[in-house]
Parts: C-alpha cells; sequence; structure tokens
C-alpha cells in the first residue's frame, strides 16, 4: 500500500503540475502579487453580470481566486490598461470642444457660462463618440474574463481491502486537453474578426452606445452640479476636496444610470460564442428579466460604485489641474 501511495503521488504531480504554467502564466504558484483593489472588481462585474451560478459578490470573488488564483483578476486587463488614456482623452476633449461650440452658437461666446442643458448635450456627445474606440476592446475584455480554463480530467482507482486508498491515474492517452480559445487580448480580437466579421468587434455597441451616451450626460451634468453647491462664497471654484467629492459622486451616479445597460451589453458580447441566444438589446433585455427578474439589471452595481469613486476622484483632480496649467500658458 505504501507503493501505491507513491504511485498515486507522483501520478498526481504528473496530471497537475503543467496546469500550473497554462497560458503562459503561473496558477497556484506561492508568494503571488497582490491585486490592487480596484482592478480586482473589474473581472468580478464583468463574471457576475454574465454567471447565474454566483450569488453575490464574495461569492464570485473567492471562486476566481480559487480557480485562478490572482491571476484571474488581471485577465483581460491589459487592453483596456493600454487604451485608456487615449479614451479618456476622447471623451474630455470632444466634451469640451463640443461646449464651447454650443456657448459660441448660442451666447456669442465660447468662454460663456454654459447651461445645464448644454453640459448634457456635450456630455452625451462625448459618451456616444467613445463608443466607436471601446466596443472592441470591450468584446476582448469581456470574452477574455468570462473565458474558463479547462482542467484534465483524472480518474482515480481503488483498490480492496479496509485501509486501500484511491490513487490518482492521468486519463487515457489520446485524449488532449484543449487549450484556451483565446491567448491574449489581440489573439481574441483577430480571432472574433476572423470568425464573426467586423460585426463581432462591435457586437453589443447598441447597448454600449445607451450606456455611454446617458452616463457621461449624468457625469458631466452631476459634477457640474455638485462644483456649484461646494463652491465658497466669493469664489469662482471648489477647492480640491470640492473637486474630489463632486468627481466621486458623478462616477457614481454615472454607472447607477449605466449599469442596466452595462449588463445587457456583457451578455451580448458573451452571446457571440457559439450558438446565439439572444436576438438583439430588447430581445436579451426581455429574456433576462423574465429569467432572472429585474434585479439582473442591476447586477454589479455595487462593484461598479466602489470603483467609481476613487477612480472619478483622481480623474477629475487631473482634469482640473491640466485645465488650470493650460489656462496659465496660454495667458
Amino acid at each position: 500500500f505504501k507503493v501505491q501511495k507513491q504511485l498515486g503521488t507522483v501520478e498526481a504531480t504528473r496530471v497537475v503540475a503543467p496546469d500550473r504554467f497554462q497560458a503562459g502564466r503561473p496558477q497556484g504558484l506561492p508568494h503571488q502579487p497582490r491585486c490592487p483593489w480596484i482592478l480586482l472588481l473589474e473581472p468580478s462585474e464583468v463574471r457576475i453580470q454574465t454567471e447565474p451560478r454566483y450569488t453575490g459578490i464574495w461569492h464570485c470573488v473567492w471562486d476566481t481566486y480559487r480557480r485562478e488564483r490572482v491571476w484571474g483578476f488581471y485577465r483581460g486587463l491589459s487592453l483596456p490598461v493600454c487604451t485608456v488614456s487615449l479614451v479618456s482623452s476622447l471623451s474630455f476633449g470632444t466634451y469640451r470642444h463640443c461646449l464651447s461650440h454650443i456657448c459660441r452658437f448660442r451666447y456669442g461666446s465660447a468662454d460663456a457660462k454654459p447651461a445645464k442643458t448644454d453640459i448634457t448635450l456635450s456630455g452625451f456627445a462625448s459618451g456616444l463618440v467613445r463608443v466607436f474606440l471601446t466596443s472592441p476592446t470591450e468584446v476582448a475584455k469581456v470574452r477574455l474574463q468570462t473565458q474558463t480554463q479547462p482542467q484534465p480530467q483524472q480518474r482515480r482507482l481503488s483498490t480492496s481491502g479496509p485501509s486501500a486508498v484511491p490513487s490518482v491515474c492521468p486519463a487515457p492517452p489520446g485524449r488532449p486537453v484543449p487549450g484556451p480559445k483565446y491567448h491574449g487580448p489581440l489573439h481574441c480580437l483577430a480571432t472574433v474578426a476572423r470568425e464573426e466579421g467586423l460585426r463581432g468587434l462591435y457586437r453589443g455597441s447598441s447597448a454600449l452606445l445607451f450606456r455611454d451616451g446617458h452616463s457621461f450626460a449624468t457625469y458631466f451634468l452631476s459634477y457640474a452640479l455638485l462644483c456649484e453647491w461646494l463652491t465658497p462664497a466669493g469664489h469662482s471654484q471648489p477647492d480640491v476636496l470640492g473637486v474630489l467629492v463632486a468627481g466621486g459622486c458623478a462616477g457614481v451616479l454615472a454607472w447607477a444610470v449605466a449599469t442596466p445597460m452595462d449588463v445587457i451589453k456583457s451578455r451580448l458580447q458573451v452571446d457571440g460564442q457559439g450558438q446565439r441566444r439572444y436576438r438583439g438589446l430588447l430581445h436579451c433585455m426581455a429574456a433576462s428579466v423574465r429569467e432572472e427578474g429585474p434585479r439582473v439589471l442591476f447586477k454589479g452595481l455595487t462593484l461598479n460604485c466602489c470603483r467609481a469613486f476613487p477612480v472619478n476622484m483622481a480623474v477629475f483632480v487631473t482634469y482640473e489641474a491640466v485645465l488650470r496649467l493650460a489656462r496659465g500658458l496660454l495667458t
């Protein structure tokens, strides 16, 4: 029995060890680097929105860690991180450009104080423009984050006797374990374009248009209103603390508006793999609500809000600092 146990241990090691380096990244290794909590929330949000088996935030976080360790929380984030500067500059640049043109058209000067309607329209335009850049990156991100890692099949052999211990043996030869379909963001984009055409890269873009249009209108309008309320008497602008609070609250309000369409967008993008389940935006929304109730449209809202507050605090402080620096250089 001792010999059999040792053989079983060797065989088990031979089966499991290669799996720790699947897809070019270590899994299950000790002393792995800790993940910043804001990045940790991103894959969890997508999985909660697209996989009904998760009962809550911590169930999703624990299941991801158990299956993929820390590296599972970074899946699909390389492309969004590389393009976030371009997308943000496009969004904020479009907002300022549209706002200045509206003020010049309505009031005769680009420096005139805009009305709330002007801010809303400019924010809506900035949300629509970014969809053309973000849709392919969102497709790659969602598919990489919902891609499951297949595990090799094992079979147990039992021995006779009262103290028998089952030993683990490898699966029968000739049945290779399939690897992941996508090996990275660029490979994912190339595969989607080859299999589904250009439409595949923009799958879910209708929901993305609704999400970003309305959320960015809310984003910039709520920021402007909060800045007005937080500006001290006798000053034209709020202080740094006011900008931090206004930016964080604006991000939370924007995601509260965006989350229903974000859920539908993620489900449509995942649905592009294999057999299609949803015929379009309205069918996806109706089917999701019918099967899981109206609460399904707010899956991931808590995660989105927790991430949005600190991120948009930093975004608007940087935005205001750059604007003041630019005004100082021009005057």
